[in-house]
């Protein structure tokens, strides 16, 4: 926190600003009901659906008999409610009750003292849990930790223009998170459709992998793989200049960047240098894990990559994307499943048992017509993902910059955020 404070601000600490208060034991015999009076949430409620900022659904409920039995506190709404012992402790979530709740014992409620309008809600994002955590096996925070951390407060007035115009920015981005969601619904229905159905198809027919179109075939996946190589063991040193991929950076079915290691270029690596459509295949992995598959697309940088990751390249007659489309498929996922070998930690998967896994294939023609109509919905997935990414860090600049009394809100004007 900066050491200037601004006029008319109050250099104080948190228990200036509210109340803090733990949970009460929600004993099973409670637990469970899915109507009442009063929601009981638990530390997994934050990651219901809805509930990405106000807690507007519960997994349990309780009546007022039960409130007074089981001497359950309730927080009334505005409080912001957060874990304050175990690993849920260190994501830093926060959330705000609309409607007196109960909380569990694993839980901390922070109450403001005035009408702030969710002031005290950006107030505590700021706050890293982290840094103040007590020390032990399990990770915990307590009351007196939280009512002394530092903090500015500025009139009421402005505290509650400061949460309108964050509070814009949040709208925004639930918005924008929201239509991601329907985008990767969208996506996942039509690769089902099309990846089963093909484009415009009348005549069907029984197969080994389901009910497909009669001029499709189905070959084992080694028919139409041209070359495949395995990673190799690579460690970074010298230059580090190429972008190493491991088993981390499959996700979803798609390569993701958001670990990255480099290696040096070498002529070790000249053969595993990867090409704009490979597939990479996890091989080795937990046993949950093990079996995903995603697309390389090409970037600027040389890229390859390690030892628990296997490189199929297929023949011309084949678009790789619409292979590593089918591979995602829930009903590959399935039969990849059966082949995996292992232990209960480590999990394998090799290639003479997934040889033989059989994929239906359209003429190239339609692979290419299928790729291109997912790839569309792909494309803007990724659009909206970006414009997300870039509301985060415009509010993060603008809770730095509010926050602090950087910049100072006019409370007689109307004012946005985003426009």
């Amino acid at each position: 926190m900066s050491n200037t404070v601004p006029n008319d601000w109050e250099a104080a600490s948190l228990r200036e600003l509210c109340k803090f208060s733990g949970g009460s034991a929600f004993k099973e015999k409670y637990q469970g009901r899915r109507r009442g009076e009063y929601p009981f949430i638990k530390v997994s409620d934050m990651n219901i659906d809805g509930n990405h900022r106000f807690i507007t659904n519960a997994n349990h409920w309780i009546d007022q008999a039960t409130k007074i039995e089981a001497k359950i506190k309730l927080f009334p709404a505005s409080s912001v409610v957060f874990a304050k012992v175990g690993a849920a402790l260190l994501l830093n979530r926060r959330r705000i009750l609309t409607r007196e709740t109960a909380i569990d014992n694993n839980m901390m409620a922070a109450i403001p003292n005035s009408d702030d309008n969710n002031f005290l809600y950006y107030v505590l994002q700021e706050v890293d849990l982290r840094e103040i955590v007590q020390g032990g096996a399990v990770p915990s925070v307590n009351q007196a930790q939280m009512e002394d951390i530092p903090t500015l407060i500025p009139p009421l007035p402005e505290q509650q223009k400061i949460a309108t115009i964050l509070s814009s920015v949040d709208d925004v981005i639930e918005k924008t998170r929201a239509q991601i969601d329907k985008l990767k619904d969208l996506k996942t229905g039509m690769m089902q459709e099309l990846l089963t159905k093909g484009i415009g198809h009348t005549e069907f027919k029984d197969s080994p992998v389901g009910r497909i179109p009669e001029s499709w075939a189905v070959v084992p996946l080694s028919e139409i793989v041209q070359s495949k190589v395995l990673g190799t063991t690579l460690r970074g040193q010298g230059d580090q200049n190429v972008l190493l991929l491991k088993m981390g950076n499959l996700l979803n079915g798609e390569v993701v960047y958001s670990k990255q290691e480099w290696v040096s270029y070498s002529s070790e690596i000249e053969p595993l240098l990867l090409q704009h459509g490979d597939l990479l295949f996890n091989t080795r992995n937990t046993p949950e894990l093990v079996g995903k598959s995603a697309n390389y697309v090409g970037m600027s940088n040389s890229v390859t990559y390690d030892n628990n990751l296997l490189r199929l390249r297929f023949y011309n007659s084949m678009n790789s994307f619409f292979v590593g489309y089918f591979l995602n498929l829930p009903t590959s996922l399935q039969s990849l499943a059966q082949l995996v070998s292992g232990t209960t930690s480590v999990a394998a998967i090799y290639w003479k048992d997934m040889a033989s896994l059989l994929i239906s294939v359209p003429p190239k023609v339609e692979q290419d017509q299928i790729v291109a109509a997912i790839g569309a919905i792909s494309a803007k997935i990724d659009i909206t993902t970006r414009k997300l990414a870039d509301l985060r860090q415009l509010k993060k600049a603008l809770m730095q910059d509010l926050l602090t009394g950087k910049v100072r809100v006019k409370v007689d004007q109307k004012e946005s955020a985003v426009a």
